[in-house]
């Protein structure tokens, strides 16, 4: 009998060096940054930008790439130095009793964090919500800029896998399925990464 991961735990593809992160866009901005493996001029720095260490997470905002604006699913390799500087620098989207003294102190933290993280239902194959949360990190400020121009390693196009994926699982082939997805693990998070992001 399988067991539920805990509730609150990253999960991700990841190497000794890189962690892979998804984004969904625009072809107009997705297509570019594939092929040159980085984001292009007109991909905002200044702008919030969020990132999905779950594939099957990133697969439900986006509709499996179908979602208008959201048609081209990059899997971005960043360093994991890049990855856990912005947990550590992050703070919750929201108020938490358990986490802060109170909702003034949160909002303090609020406007000096350059990142924020949401925890949201994880997904199975057919985008149904699991029980166990996945973690959304939101990069705004000095962090957006370092992920574009400093933590980024590579840039893959991964809509076509997207696309093979979504296809298995409607013809209900879903241990195919499984086969194809990207392996995540849980990402080892040491003393300190998210004790300030659980409640």
């Amino acid at each position: 009998m399988s067991v539920d991961p805990p509730k609150y735990q990253i999960r991700a593809l990841h190497t000794e060096s890189t962690v892979t992160v998804y984004q969904a866009y625009d072809p107009a901005i997705g297509l570019p940054t594939a092929r040159e493996g980085r984001f292009p001029p007109a991909w905002k720095r200044d702008r919030m930008t969020w990132i999905k260490p779950s594939f099957l997470w990133m697969m439900y905002r986006c509709g499996w790439g179908l979602k208008e604006g959201q048609q081209t699913v990059l899997a971005v390799e960043i360093t994991r130095e890049g990855f856990e500087w912005a947990l550590r620098n992050a703070c919750l989207s929201h108020y938490d009793r358990d986490v802060h003294p109170d909702p003034a102190a949160w909002k303090r933290e609020l406007r000096r964090s350059p990142a924020r993280v949401q925890w949201d239902p994880e997904r199975d194959p057919h985008l149904a919500a699991l029980p166990y949360r996945s973690l959304q990190l939101g990069l705004a400020g000095e962090a957006s800029r370092r992920y574009a121009d400093e933590w980024t390693v590579s840039v893959r196009d991964v809509t076509p896998l997207a696309h093979e994926i979504h296809a298995l699982v409607r013809e209900g082939w879903l241990e195919e399925a499984r086969t194809r997805m990207p392996e995540e693990r849980p990402y080892p998070v040491g003393d300190g990464l998210l004790g300030h992001l659980v409640g």
